[in-house]
């Protein structure tokens, strides 16, 4: 066995009943760019390549076969941006474009919103603290606050769990 062996995941597929309506909140929400998309050859339904890098042909595939009635088989989609204010844009822009079930968490490691897409799946986009804490791990958030109240909270929580490092302690731990 190879030591320089690291497959890294690229991308995600979702299995979707109205793949039109999936590729308009997708690339409206997250400015996805759609790369690609017609009926399979091997795969006998409609699909759909999008991609936030012109070095990624795809992130996120979409699949117009999810069978009618079926519930969603995603845990989660899980986006990263850089900011709080991007955070807040992200919720705007899912409310905007049919979302629901919106909740913000603390996880002390990522602030995040979750939500519910068109189809029920669940949509997680966050950010990176510098800190880290045994997850799973979430407290409430409310992204109305300034932030550096936001900021000052976040890290109150982590220090006052046992398990609080900074990132890159538990990275080096974790990873070497």
């Amino acid at each position: 066995m190879s030591s320089s062996f690291s497959p890294r995941l690229a991308h995600v597929g979702v299995s979707c009943f109205d793949i039109d309506r999936m590729i308009d909140f997708y690339t409206r929400v997250f400015n996805l760019k759609l790369t690609d998309k017609g009926p399979g050859k091997t795969f006998p339904f409609m699909l759909a390549f999008l991609s936030a890098s012109p070095s990624q042909h795809h992130q996120l595939a979409l699949a117009q076969n999810r069978p009618a009635g079926a519930p969603s088989t995603v845990m989660q989609l899980s986006f990263k941006v850089d900011t709080l204010d991007d955070l807040r844009e992200a919720r705007r822009r899912a409310l905007d474009h049919g979302a629901t079930h919106m909740r913000g968490l603390n996880h002390g490691n990522a602030i995040s919103i979750y939500f519910v897409d068109p189809e029920e799946n669940t949509v997680e986009v966050y950010l990176d603290t510098p800190w880290y804490v045994t997850q799973p791990h979430g407290d409430p958030l409310d992204l109305e606050k300034p932030d550096a109240e936001i900021w000052r909270e976040t890290e109150a929580i982590v220090r006052a769990d046992p398990t609080f490092k900074p990132v890159d302690e538990w990275s080096r731990s974790v990873f070497g």
